[in-house]
């Protein structure tokens, strides 16, 4: 990787401007703004001029962050800015930066710093810190830790069959998490352009990121553990909003339910045989000759009747969108938006058009705002039919290099000097191609949104840092392999990691013929991922629980039925997300971030705080190794305790092909409902509180599930402490706290584990929202 020619040179005067730390180098402008304590930009304007913001930045304006203080010295070698939590160590002889906590441990330092090439790439290099590590970066295959990987940020369609060392993939997602004991920090490289971060692959000791165009713009968010960091990160990208209940539960598709009676026959098998189930997506075969907000008359001849019949059985609808608009002069969207100019055009000012499902056809720049509104606009034939999501593909955007007809051939994208941008920022396809999947979400949601007071449900395949604000993310075309279930896991942590916390992966496999094993070893993870989707190609068998025989069958029901009781205790999770950017999956590096054993576990997943799952992804094993971090640890499915390590241990864990290995934390309260065949088959009118002994807390979250109410206040939560006092467990349940009013039940209250214990009052009880707390003795055994 070669050295760019550029760099600021010699620190010459600084000035305080405002929030920023404003510094005249040799060769260029250095800024440094204070958006947070904890939360800081680093911007480079070569020759003295700063990129101006683009109006469909990702990270929200600095002039949205209240004023903090932070003092300035000048000192004989540098000049340092101090928020108090950390400071910014700018050297006066070449203008590098260097950050340290509180304490003065330095991090994030430069080695060679910023380089520049005029008109051209961008780069900054940074020192690797002693045992640190690296998470984040979107979608990635390989393993959890990123260190010594080289990444590009460039959505694409790849190649079928995605291996360890394929790159890039369908998300572009310039985000970091750093991480050694004692110091988290996540990192936003705020530029569009074809972007690459190597984590030590060219150099040892040093990660680099890099930008084809653009500028280096960066901010950091500065924990130090994981969980503060990524609140500032996503105070700055954004956080998820609340999505509708229903859209936790089961989601069931394929590329191939072709027609009326088939989507009618699955519905009445899922019910049938008691598999619970909320949502049917409908893929491109609902459309008439794949022309978009379509729907086929032939096959489907009455959806508003169908899609009627579904809501009645508890079924929702979901429509894939695809960006490409068939190039028809009949077609109403085709001829619409090309009377309003939506479309993009080639540099000669002449119409972009490329090949996709529908052939010869256009695509709409949703960099700019009408023609976002104009695309939101025309979901509303769906959505007044009864469709209550969108599914987003094909949007990173793959474009054929021959008719669908004839093959397709490879995949490549919109010419990249093709003008995008509204009037006064005009720029080429180049700059914005990673935001190309982003903006298509952000009027999918902005439009779902303006219809109705439902929330909206956004699904997408490619996006960019931010796209939680909008959308959730499927990891794209996976395949029937054992590799990729073992693949989910770290990817999944990652995303979430990277600030989206709604993620899953095509359950059993969207390529090839899934065994029975591997679909239930895929489901039992699957049933605790954020997103739970089934999904496959429409040239391999089918994949519905039921094809794989009654085992296979039962392991299913039992794991989405599972999936279901917990959803209180998930719905919270995502509430957790909505407030401070949690992941709902994370790693167990979250909890425990001063392990360093814990730093290179790809293959458990935890489950918010309490929940901990080790799934089986190799064929034919009835074992497999666990790693307990440190405290109490107990088997769910036997409530055994398992784990009393004070650094953490391993154990060997049975795993018959029906049971994967799953564990709750010593203090967990893990709220639960009754067993359900969709989201919204009753109310939460039989609470059931499970305690495993310990100490712990939980901040249990409701609302009306469906509508916007929430953020006008209509919501409620409950606070529950347990503690140990001597033998003892006191459970303390607080009073109820907001203006919703959640239905009549009653609460059980569960204490878990080997031991059995006496309640000093009655641990079943009609919810009345007022305060009560409750002592557990430990009685003897008999």
């Amino acid at each position: 990787m070669p050295e760019l020619p550029n760099a600021p040179g010699t620190v010459r005067s600084f000035t305080r401007e405002g929030q920023a730390l404003m510094l005249e180098c040799g060769a260029a402008r250095l800024r440094v703004s204070v958006l947070a304590p904890r939360l800081v930009r680093v911007s480079v304007g070569p020759g003295g001029t700063f990129a101006p913001r683009r109006s469909w930045a990702a990270a929200a304006p600095d002039e949205a962050f209240a004023a903090v203080p932070f003092d300035v010295r000048d000192e004989d070698d540098a000049v340092v800015l101090d928020t108090g939590a950390i400071s910014v160590r700018i050297a006066k002889a070449d203008a590098r930066v260097a950050f340290a906590d509180a304490s003065g441990a330095q991090f994030c330092a430069d080695t060679t710093g910023a380089r520049w090439e005029p008109g051209g790439a961008v780069a900054c290099a940074k020192r690797i810190g002693a045992g640190e590590h690296f998470y984040g970066f979107g979608e990635r295959t390989g393993q959890l830790d990123k260190l010594g990987r080289r990444m590009i940020n460039w959505t694409t369609d790849p190649a079928w069959g995605h291996g360890p060392g394929t790159d890039p993939l369908y998300i572009a997602m310039p985000v970091l998490m750093a991480l050694r004991p004692g110091l988290a920090y996540c990192l936003f490289f705020n530029n569009t352009w074809r972007s690459e971060f190597d984590m030590g692959a060219a150099r040892y000791g040093e990660w680099q990121m890099r930008a084809d165009g653009g500028a280096i713009d960066y901010y950091l968010a500065y924990g130090p553990a994981p969980a503060a960091a990524l609140e500032q990160l996503s105070a700055l990208l954004g956080r998820a909003p609340l999505p509708p209940r229903w859209a936790l539960g089961y989601h069931q598709s394929r590329w191939g339910y072709t027609s009326e009676a088939m989507v009618r026959e699955l519905i009445a098998e899922f019910r049938a045989r008691d598999l619970p189930c909320d949502v049917i997506h409908f893929d491109i075969d609902y459309m008439r000759g794949y022309r978009v907000f379509t729907w086929d008359a032939a096959r489907f001849p009455d959806p508003p009747r169908l899609l009627a019949d579904m809501r009645a059985a508890g079924f929702k609808a979901v429509t894939i969108i695809d960006p490409g608009v068939k190039i028809d002069p009949d077609y109403h969207v085709y001829s619409d938006g090309l009377a309003r100019g939506m479309f993009i055009t080639r540099a000669d000012g002449t119409i972009f058009h490329g090949y996709v499902w529908p052939d010869d056809s256009v695509f709409a720049d949703y960099t700019r705002p009408e023609v976002r509104a104009w695309w939101g606009q025309q979901q509303k034939a769906l959505a007044d039919m009864g469709v209550r999501g969108i599914w987003n593909d094909m949007n990173e955007p793959a474009v054929f290099q021959r008719p669908f007809g004839e093959g397709a051939g490879d995949v490549g994208t919109i010419d990249l000097d093709a003008p995008q941008g509204p009037d006064g920022e005009r720029t080429t396809h180049a700059e914005v191609h990673n935001m190309y999947g982003y903006g298509m979400a952000r009027a999918s949601y902005e439009g779902l949104r303006a219809h109705s007071d439902e929330r909206p449900f956004v699904l997408t395949r490619s996006a960019f840092a931010g796209i939680q604000r909008w959308s959730a993310c499927w990891m794209g075309d996976n395949s029937s392999w054992w590799e990729h279930l073992e693949l989910t896991m770290p990817q999944l942590m990652n995303m979430g990691l990277s600030g989206v916390p709604f993620v899953g992966t095509d359950v059993g496999g969207f390529f090839g013929n899934a065994s029975g094993e591997l679909f239930a070893r895929w489901m039992q993870l699957g049933a605790l991922t954020p997103f739970c989707r089934g999904h496959s190609h429409a040239e391999t068998e089918r994949h519905e629980p039921w094809v794989f025989g009654p085992e296979i069958e039962a392991i299913c029901r039992e794991y989405l039925q599972l999936r279901y009781r917990l959803l209180p205790y998930m719905y919270t999770l995502f509430w957790e997300a909505s407030q401070s950017g949690a992941p709902v999956l994370r790693p167990l590096l979250f909890h425990f971030p001063d392990d360093p054993a814990t730093y290179q576990i790809h293959d458990q997943v935890m489950l918010g705080p309490a929940l901990m799952a080790a799934p089986v992804y190799h064929p034919g094993r009835r074992f497999r190794a666990v790693f307990l971090p440190r405290g109490e640890w107990y088997d769910w499915w036997s409530g055994e305790r398992v784990g009393t390590a004070e650094r953490g241990a391993p154990i060997l864990a049975d795993a018959p092909l029906e049971r994967m290995p799953l564990y709750a934390r010593a203090g967990a309260i893990i709220p639960s409902g009754p067993a359900m065949r969709y989201a919204d088959e009753r109310p939460l009118d039989a609470l059931a509180l499970d305690l495993f002994p310990g100490d712990g807390e939980l901040t249990f979250y409701e609302d009306d599930g469906h509508t916007f109410a929430y953020e006008r206040g209509q919501h409620c939560t409950t606070r529950y402490t347990l503690r140990r006092e001597g033998d003892d467990l006191v459970f303390t349940i607080g009073a109820r706290a907001g203006q919703y009013t959640p239905a009549s039940r009653t609460v059980a209250v569960r204490v878990k584990g080997p031991d059995r214990w006496q309640a000093d009052r009655p641990a079943e009880f009609e919810d009345d929202g007022q305060a009560r707390e409750i002592r557990f003795t430990r009685t003897p055994s008999s």
